[in-house]
């Protein structure tokens, strides 16, 4: 199946190549356009994605109509609204493809059926989501305790790629800023 899961399910546990090759065969292959919904407002998050190659993001539409991202997932990164795809609720999130992208989807049973099956992937979702909490933690603290210009630099320095490949107006609703604001900050680093 994808050898850019089973890396990274390896870079976390140790498994057997014959384990590893029945887990990849739960995961679905999707080749998606830029702009296309894997998710919208209101529908159960039915999957849990892995990007193999490509960028997706996660975001909510505010009162005021404008779009706020609050995730993005790129290369060997896991995307999903874990609360709905948990509970079987309504999401209140959107995802969506940021440029063409290829993913692994696995739905809610096929995912609780790995890990009765192969305990060894409980430890590497614990990992994951251990990481991705961390993160999130981190970037809640930024957010109180640096100016916007200053998370805007810290964020740009530690990842390079997002700055790079997102679009700006994408980025700005991911920092919080309009993308005017945002461009005077890109401008003001330049000089």
């Amino acid at each position: 199946m994808s050898d850019a899961l089973k890396q990274h399910i390896c870079k976390f546990i140790s498994i057997s190549d014959e384990e590893l090759t029945e887990v990849c065969s739960y995961f679905t292959k999707l080749s998606v356009f830029k702009k296309h919904h894997l998710l919208t407002e209101g529908k159960v998050c039915g999957y849990n994605y892995f990007v193999e190659k490509g960028l997706l993001r996660m975001y909510f539409v505010k009162e005021s109509g404008t779009e706020q991202t609050t995730e993005f997932a790129m290369e060997n990164w896991w995307l999903s609204d874990y609360t709905s795809f948990t509970t079987g609720q309504p999401s209140e999130f959107y995802i969506q493809s940021v440029e063409r992208s290829e993913i692994l989807a696995i739905d809610k049973p096929s995912q609780d059926e790995i890990l009765l099956k192969h305990p060894a992937m409980e430890a590497y979702y614990r990992q994951v989501h251990l990481r991705a909490h961390a993160a999130a933690q981190f970037r809640v603290k930024m957010l109180y305790t640096l100016s916007r210009e200053e998370h805007y630099y810290l964020f740009a320095d530690n990842y390079p790629a997002f700055v790079q490949r997102v679009p700006q107006y994408l980025l700005a609703s991911f920092l919080g800023f309009t993308p005017e604001y945002l461009s005077e900050i890109r401008a003001k680093r330049k000089s």
